[in-house]
């Protein structure tokens, strides 16, 4: 028996709590193989909501589910003891999306990559600077730390726990009776570039700001290199340590997150789209386009365009 803590905390979406149960619940037809309940904070302790505290067994898999509203400061101390003690006795911790700040608290993702909405990368590499942040990935397996992207990345998460502790099968078996998608969507696909800018290193941020302003299209090292007032190598190293790029790869997603707004919101034809965003040679444009988003401009256009198909974006 698998038991699974799926935490309660101010601000936990419960539609991601009740989905995530019902999700493992129809893995797990048989009632044999996971338990699965709700914890929260209760008189200064956590304690199953479900159960009496007396013979509760302890979690072998901690979810944090997903926050509205932005990241919580006033995260209980008592959930951070308890999710080392938990990890400690070599449970799973997992986090979806703002619940990666709850999970940050505890230092045990100091020295790790994890996921988080994107729109809040800038955000957590600031506060948990020890930690490295992929947000082009929704779901991140590290081994006893497992995160998820957006909002609606429980069931991503949901399907990785079920396909790694019940079995592939089942995990499929779930995905097409709740008809989604199976892992190994990218975050990338609904995400914009969202620049680390909480360094504080400001000959950097001008730069940033430069090449922003610019639309990535003005990127020759000696500029940027006088825009921010230092020598050639000192700005290459200063820059990658700043925002975790190097220029080339800074610039390169400013101008693929220009190009999906116009292959979203024009009709404008691909080589024109990327001509307009800076790329002279239409087969460059499309490489780095595949490369960095994980679709063709073509693919991305069919799925994300405003005249039907999926969303471009899952709000935080």
């Amino acid at each position: 028996m698998i038991d699974i803590a799926i935490l309660t905390y101010p601000g936990a979406q419960q539609a991601a709590v009740l989905g995530m149960a019902d999700l493992f619940a129809a893995a797990d037809r048989g009632g044999a193989a996971l338990s699965v309940g709700q914890w929260t904070v209760a008189d200064g302790a956590m304690a199953r909501v479900d159960a009496p505290a007396a013979g509760t067994p302890l979690p072998s898999i901690c979810i944090l589910p997903p926050t509205l509203g932005g990241p919580r400061d006033d995260i209980d101390p008592v959930l951070v003891r308890w999710l080392r003690d938990r990890h400690a006795d070599g449970a799973v911790l997992a986090s979806v999306c703002l619940g990666a700040f709850v999970l940050g608290e505890t230092g045990l993702l100091d020295g790790r990559t994890i996921t988080t909405h994107w729109a809040y990368e800038d955000q957590f590499r600031s506060r948990f600077p020890k930690t490295s942040v992929d947000t082009d990935r929704i779901v991140i397996d590290d081994g006893d730390i497992i995160t998820a992207g957006g909002v609606m990345a429980w069931t991503d998460l949901c399907l990785t726990i079920i396909a790694r502790f019940i079995g592939h099968a089942a995990m499929l078996e779930v995905a097409q009776t709740f008809l989604i998608d199976p892992p190994g969507r990218a975050q990338s696909y609904y995400s914009g570039f969202s620049p680390h800018t909480g360094h504080q290193d400001a000959a950097i941020l001008q730069a940033q700001r430069f090449l922003r302003d610019s639309d990535g299209k003005i990127v020759d090292v000696p500029t940027l290199a006088a825009r921010a007032g230092l020598e050639e190598r000192t700005f290459l190293r200063r820059f990658q340590k700043a925002t975790g790029h190097t220029t080339t790869e800074y610039w390169q997603r400013l101008r693929v997150s220009n190009a999906k707004a116009k292959l979203r919101d024009t009709d404008l034809a691909i080589d024109q789209v990327g001509w307009d965003v800076g790329y002279t040679d239409p087969s460059a444009f499309r490489k780095v386009f595949n490369r960095i988003v994980g679709l063709t401009p073509s693919e991305y256009r069919r799925r994300f365009t405003n005249g039907g198909g999926m969303p471009s974006r899952d709000g935080p």
